[in-house]
């Protein structure tokens, strides 16, 4: 123990650097730490985003700063406020909160405006009328430069052109205005990048006042400083582009200096995490929506039944990396079952159900049994479960011949009912073409509570449901959504990757009666079976609908 109160604390890399960066001559000396989580609203959140979300809010929290939240919504194209309002109940939702430091990159549309203008007229930026095509032609290579005929553009050329594109007079595409910087720059994105764009399409924000919007990297330096973001965190593809996000900040009239600092993304085998193929398999009907439980976006894991705490404890334990690595999807599995393990009360239900009579049990016989909600956490209380002659149990849990290491119910053999009796298997019923319909069994009055009076070993117990009280539900079994562990590899379509067999829907299902009255986000540990919680879209107490969040069985095997 003593060893464990004097072991240092470890950083992570991003950590070390804000804390270089706010100790004592460094550069934000004396300042409070301040970042920002700025997800584009053109989709829903997934799983990758929660961990730039955890390290954005997540570094703040650690050093006792605060973090906005920001729309980045300079690309009209695909933005909706649907998209916002989901956004925001999700990162409630794992916890985090902004206050009111919520932002728009679009309230900054008049200050890259103003910096854009004050660019041209330093001589650092200019209208160039390339069309894409041509811009890709003449990017050059490594060893050949970039080029365009109308860099030498007259300042106060560039300056009336600029004006009119930004008064509607050009089509899309007719210009664009790029920084003036380095046409023989070995990094790329330093070739006289495009920092405005036309786009002659409403804005969610802003309607039908602008026509031209910033791109991406001359916008979002802006916002950071305009926030006096002190640590601008953003995933690895970004790298590249820092030069240039550092000479947006040095070279316009902002109140601000941000630090930008990359980390690897999140790559999780089994899915894909591109909006554009996530849009592609709701828009195609491939799953039932955003929020179809087999998809990675947090709305989808939610109605699964993923908890907050699992998601974040996930993000956390994967730590933050500058190299690129792919998760397990089981590990992600591995930190649900411990949180349900530890929070999810116990019931009965089962799922393919067969009729078993107890014969020797009192016809029209009722008994009350009380069982604990969770066998570790006896403040969850109990619960009482009715006992008659008549049962459901599984049908995988009788054989009418025993196979190999079978211990569960045949002709001769006892069982313990989970917290009830011991019973004994005295033979079967069957249809006509020949399929068991029903387990006759006798049960043992002195076995009351599932031990033998005697003394006797019983080696299997299995779970049942009371067939007169029990209500029918509808269960789903959710799969991986992909058979290819790697989906999302450049070389492959998606889309041939899908599991055909990812859901399985079971009707008939036989669930304990308060069960019926469940509803989301409670989890249950359907005993034997796995963890289960209500749909929150289509359970109802007339029609119980649950989905499997995960499997008892853990896939995944840590690393010693």
């Amino acid at each position: 123990m003593a060893d464990e109160l004097n072991r240092p604390e470890i950083k992570n890399f991003i950590e070390a650097f804000v804390e270089e960066d706010i100790g004592s001559g460094g550069q934000y000396e004396g300042m409070q730490v301040h970042t920002r989580f700025p997800p584009e609203p053109n989709g829903y959140l997934h799983i990758g985003h929660c961990k730039a979300l955890c390290i954005d809010f997540g570094t703040a929290e650690k050093f006792g700063g605060i973090c906005n939240l920001r729309m980045d919504d300079t690309n009209p194209t695909k933005e909706d406020t649907e998209y916002v309002e989901a956004i925001k109940e999700d990162i409630r939702w794992l916890g985090f909160t902004w206050d009111d430091r919520f932002y728009y990159a679009s309230q900054y549309f008049d200050k890259m405006y103003e910096c854009a203008e004050d660019l041209i007229r330093r001589g650092l930026a200019y209208v160039c009328e390339l069309t894409p095509e041509q811009m890709r032609e003449y990017r050059g290579d490594l060893t050949t430069p970039a080029r365009s005929p109308y860099r030498d553009r007259p300042i106060e050329e560039s300056l009336d052109l600029f004006r009119r594109m930004k008064a509607g007079e050009f089509p899309n595409g007719a210009m664009t205005l790029r920084a003036k910087i380095d046409l023989a720059s070995g990094n790329f994105n330093m070739r006289d990048p495009a920092i405005y764009r036309i786009n002659h399409m409403p804005h969610h924000a802003t309607g039908d006042k602008w026509c031209i919007y910033p791109m991406y990297d001359f916008a979002h330096p802006i916002e950071d400083a305009m926030e006096h973001i002190t640590h601008s965190l953003c995933s690895l593809e970004f790298e590249a582009h820092r030069p240039l996000y550092n000479w947006v900040v040095e070279h316009c009239d902002l109140p601000s200096k941000p630090r930008q600092i990359e980390f690897a993304r999140l790559g999780i085998n089994y899915t894909v995490m591109s909006k554009r193929k996530l849009r592609k398999l709701v828009e195609d009907g491939r799953v039932a929506g955003w929020d179809d439980p087999r998809m990675p976006t947090l709305c989808g894991l939610r109605r699964r039944g993923y908890t907050p705490h699992s998601i974040r404890s996930f993000c956390e334990r994967i730590g933050v990396a500058k190299a690129a690595s792919t998760v397990e999807y089981a590990f992600l599995e591995h930190c649900l079952r411990e949180d349900l393990n530890d929070s999810a009360t116990r019931t009965m239900a089962v799922l393919h159900p067969l009729r078993l009579t107890v014969t020797n049990y009192p016809e029209g016989q009722t008994e009350i049994f009380e069982v604990e909600n969770h066998p570790n956490h006896p403040e969850m209380g109990k619960r009482e479960i009715p006992f008659s002659r008549d049962l459901w149990i599984e049908q995988d849990d009788f054989m009418e011949e025993k196979v190999g290491k079978f211990f569960r119910l045949f002709p001769g053999n006892e069982v313990r009912l989970k917290g009830a009796y011991v019973v004994k298997c005295t033979g079967c019923v069957k249809d006509a073409d020949g399929n068991v319909t029903e387990v006759l069994c006798e049960y043992d009055p002195a076995s009351r509570g599932g031990d033998p009076a005697d003394g006797r070993k019983v080696k299997s117990t299995i779970h049942w449901v009371e067939a007169n009280e029990a209500v029918d539900a509808e269960v789903r079994l959710y799969s991986n959504l992909f058979t290819d562990p790697d989906p999302d590899a450049a070389d492959k379509d998606f889309l041939e990757c899908l599991n055909p067999d990812s859901l399985e829907i079971l009707t008939g299902c036989k669930i304990e009666r308060a069960l019926a009255a469940a509803k989301a986000p409670e989890s249950y540990q359907f005993m034997r079976l796995g963890y289960f919680c209500p749909d929150s879209k289509d359970s109802t107490p007339e029609h119980p609908v649950f989905n499997r969040s995960v499997s008892l069985k853990d896939s995944y095997k840590p690393q010693a």
